[in-house]
C-alpha cells in the first residue's frame, strides 16, 4: 500500500492508467474461463490478458522512473502513453471479443491499416522510452544509488532492443519458427513447446525494465554486480532469440 500511495503521488495519470490495465487483466482472466472462443487454438482472451498485464506494468514502471527526471514533460509522456497503448489494448480486446486476430491480421484493408497503426503505436512508445533512457544517461542523479541508476539505464536499454525485436515477428506475420503461429501453451504465456518462439526473447528482454532495477535495489546493491547481471540477462535474451531462430523451443 505504501508503494501504491507513493506511485500515485509521483504520477497520478499513469497510476490510474496502470490500475485500469490491471483491473482489465482480472476481467480478461474471468472471460478466458467462461468463454470458449479460440484463436490459434488458445482462448481468445489470453492475448488481451497478457497485454493488459504488460501495459499496466510498463505504465507503473515508467511512472516511477520518470519522477526522477528534472524538467521532464510528464504530461506529454503520460498522455502519449495512455493514447498509444490504450489504443493497442482496446483493439486487441475488441478483436478478441469477435474471435479474430489483432496481430498479423492483414485479411482486409481496414485490418491491415489497424495492424499498421498498432505497430506505429508500439514503435512510438519504444522510441519515447529510448529518449527517456538517453536522459538517464546524460544526467546525474546524486540522490540515487549508483547501482540502482545503472540498473534503470540498462533495463531501459534492453527493453528498447527487445521491443524492436517485435519487428522480427511482425515482418513474418508469425511468432513461430518452424510452424505457423504455434501456441502449444508453455506456461500461461502460451509459448510453443514444439518449435522456435520469437516471443520468448521479446518477453525476457522487455521485462528487464522491471527485473534489473528490482534486483539491483533490493538484492545486488553493487554497481559492478548490477552490470554483470545485466550483461548475463541480456545474453539470456539473445540466447533465447538464437534458439528460436533455429526453430528450437525454449524447453523440449
Amino acid at each position: 500500500m505504501n508503494f501504491l500511495t507513493e506511485l500515485k503521488s509521483r504520477n497520478e495519470t499513469l497510476f490510474y492508467f496502470g490500475l485500469i490495465c490491471n483491473l482489465l487483466t482480472l476481467a480478461f482472466l474471468v472471460l478466458s474461463q467462461v468463454t470458449a472462443v479460440q484463436v490459434f487454438k488458445v482462448n481468445a482472451w489470453n492475448k488481451p490478458l497478457k497485454f493488459a498485464l504488460s501495459i499496466g506494468a510498463y505504465a507503473w514502471t515508467m511512472a516511477w522512473y520518470c519522477y526522477y527526471l528534472p524538467k521532464f514533460n510528464l504530461s506529454l509522456f503520460n498522455w502519449t502513453t495512455v493514447l498509444l497503448l490504450g489504443f493497442e489494448l482496446f483493439y486487441i480486446a475488441f478483436q478478441a471479443s469477435k474471435g479474430q486476430l489483432s496481430h498479423y491480421n492483414v485479411s482486409s484493408p481496414i485490418y491491415s491499416l489497424l495492424y499498421g497503426l498498432m505497430a506505429i503505436a508500439a514503435s512510438a512508445t519504444t522510441v519515447y522510452t529510448a529518449y527517456i533512457g538517453w536522459l538517464f544517461l546524460q544526467q546525474e542523479f546524486p540522490t540515487l544509488p549508483l547501482h540502482y541508476l545503472w540498473a534503470i539505464r540498462l533495463g531501459i536499454l534492453l527493453f528498447v532492443i527487445f521491443a524492436f525485436e517485435g519487428f522480427a515477428m511482425g515482418s513474418r506475420l508469425n511468432h513461430s519458427v518452424g510452424a505457423y503461429n504455434d501456441n502449444s501453451n508453455l506456461f500461461v504465456l502460451g509459448w510453443s513447446k514444439t518449435v522456435g518462439d520469437l516471443r520468448v526473447a521479446h518477453f525476457i528482454g522487455m521485462h528487464a525494465l522491471q527485473v534489473l532495477p528490482i534486483l539491483s535495489f533490493y538484492l545486488l546493491k553493487n554497481t559492478k554486480a548490477t552490470v554483470v547481471v545485466a550483461a548475463l540477462y541480456g545474453l539470456l535474451a539473445v540466447a533465447s532469440l538464437v534458439q528460436a531462430l533455429q526453430a528450437k523451443p525454449l524447453l523440449r
